[in-house]
C-alpha cells in the first residue's frame, strides 16, 4: 500500500466510531427500506478481505447506509462508488467521502432504478449489506445480464442466512431453486462465512450470511431468458410433477421427452446442467431468447 493510501486508511481509522455518528445523526434503521446496520469493524474487514482487492479496484456498493462497510472497502485501497437510497445517511458518507481524497462517490438514488455497470465501469466488484427487501430482485437481474460474462468481476454480498442458502443449494434439498440454478449456471458461488443477528443493529429475527459469487463462462450456453422460463415454471409450482408444472411452457414437454427425463419427476430432482439442456430444448422466445 502507497503512503498515501495508508494516510486515507489512517484518516479513516481516526472517524468517530460509527455507533456515535449514527447517534449523532439520529439515523434509525427504516424496516421499509430493509436495513440492519453491520457495524462491528473486525467483521466488516474480514469480509473485504476475503474480496481479494488491489489497491485502486473499483467497488459498487448498494445500501452503505453509515458507511460500515465503505470504511473497510476505502481502508483497503478501493474506490467506492456507493448508492444509497435513504437521505438521512448521507451526512455521515459524506463525512466519509471528504477524508477518502476522491476514493468514494456517492449516488443518492434508487439502486433498482439505476445503471449499475455504467456507474461501476467494467471490471468492479460488488460488495454490499444487500437491503433485505430488493437483495435477491438485484442478484438476479445482475445473474441475467448479456452479454455474459457481464460488468462485474466478483460479488460479495450478505444475505438473510436462508437466501444464502438458497444460492448454494443443490438438487433434492429444499433449498434448491430457481436463484440456485440461475447462479451456479453462471456463477461460481459459496458461502464465505455465517453473522450472526446480534451482529447488526438492530438486531434481525435470523443470521445473516456473506455469499461469494465468481462469474465464469457457462460450460453449455444457453439464452437466459430460456433458462428463466423454465425455471419459473418448473419451481413455481415445485410441488407437481414436470408433467404438470411445464405444460404451460412451448416445447418443454417435448424437451423432457428429447433428453430422456422422466416427465413424473419434480423439479428440486434435476441438476443445473438438466435445467440448461431443457433450456436448450426450447422454441425461441420474443427476441429469439
Amino acid at each position: 500500500m502507497s503512503a498515501e493510501a495508508r494516510e486515507v486508511a489512517a484518516r479513516i481509522s481516526a472517524l468517530p466510531p460509527l455507533r456515535d455518528e449514527i447517534s449523532a445523526a439520529g439515523l434509525r434503521a427504516d424496516k421499509a427500506l430493509g436495513q440492519n446496520f453491520l457495524l462491528d469493524l473486525n467483521l466488516l474487514d474480514r469480509i473485504v478481505r476475503g474480496i481479494g482487492l488491489a489497491a485502486g479496484d473499483r467497488v459498487y456498493e448498494v445500501g452503505p447506509g453509515p458507511g460500515g462497510l465503505s470504511r473497510a472497502l476505502l481502508k483497503a485501497g478501493a474506490r467506492v462508488v456507493a448508492v444509497e437510497r435513504d437521505g438521512r445517511a448521507l451526512p455521515i458518507l459524506e463525512r466519509l467521502a471528504a477524508v477518502a481524497d476522491g476514493a468514494l462517490t456517492i449516488v443518492n438514488d434508487d439502486a433498482l432504478k439505476v445503471d449499475a455497470g455504467a456507474l461501476a465501469g467494467e471490471g468492479a466488484h460488488i460488495a454490499a449489506n444487500l437491503p433485505y427487501n430488493i437483495g435477491t430482485v438485484l442478484l438476479t437481474r445482475w445473474l441475467t445480464l448479456e452479454p455474459w460474462p457481464a460488468w462485474w468481476r466478483s460479488a460479495t454480498l450478505m444475505f438473510q442466512k436462508e437466501v444464502a442458502e438458497r444460492i448454494v443449494a443443490v438438487p433434492d434439498t429444499g433449498a434448491y431453486g430457481r436463484l440456485a440454478v440461475l447462479a451456479q449456471h453462471r456463477a461460481d458461488v459459496r458461502i464465505d462465512m455465517v453473522l450472526p443477528a446480534r451482529a447488526f443493529t438492530p438486531a434481525p429475527k435470523v443470521d445473516s450470511a456473506v455469499v461469494r459469487l465468481v462469474p465464469r463462462k457457462p460450460e453449455v450456453a444457453v439464452p437466459i431468458g430460456r433458462l428463466e422460463r423454465v425455471t419459473a415454471a418448473a419451481f413455481g409450482q415445485r410441488r407437481k410433477m414436470l408433467r404438470q408444472s411445464l405444460k404451460g411452457v412451448p416445447g418443454a414437454l417435448e424437451g423432457l421427452e428429447q433428453l430422456g427425463i422422466d416427465p413424473t419427476r419434480r423439479a428440486e430432482t434435476l441438476a443445473v446442467s438438466d435445467f440448461v439442456a431443457l433450456a436448450r430444448a426450447l422454441p425461441p422466445g420474443p427476441g429469439g431468447s
